[in-house]
């Protein structure tokens, strides 16, 4: 009965140990910052700052988003990595354009029709609206 009770005492002293340890790790928050007691878990930054880093980025993209659509197309240039996805590719049964040749596709791109070479994505041909 001795030894029962030993090793009862020893296997709940270990899992309260184990689960000790489990939860006594610092937390850390999504950005890599030590969260310390319940307060404000932004660390230094509080949340005026977030909204201006936001402002920041949104103001980034438009301009990015701009200057795309200001892009001027020219034969022979590489097609840009961000058009090359299969929301930009048409038919050209559908938008009465000649057929592509081999290992060649049409693109819509801000109204112009851009066909572009698959192999080295380079641009082909241009029409307009």
């Amino acid at each position: 009965m001795k030894k029962m009770l030993t090793a009862l005492a020893i296997s709940f002293s270990v899992l309260a140990t184990t689960t000790t340890m489990t939860h006594a790790g610092p937390h850390y928050d999504r950005d890599g910052y030590e969260q310390r007691g319940q307060g404000n878990k932004k660390g230094f930054r509080d949340f005026q700052d977030d909204e201006q880093i936001k402002d920041q980025r949104r103001e980034r993209e438009e301009r990015g988003v701009r200057r795309l659509q200001q892009h001027k197309w020219q034969t022979g240039y590489v097609m840009p990595q961000h058009y090359r996805g299969n929301s930009y590719k048409v038919d050209y049964k559908d938008s009465n354009l000649p057929k592509p040749s081999r290992n060649q596709q049409w693109y819509k791109i801000n109204n112009d029709y851009i066909l572009v070479d698959a192999d080295n994505n380079n641009i082909v041909g241009i029409r307009g609206m």
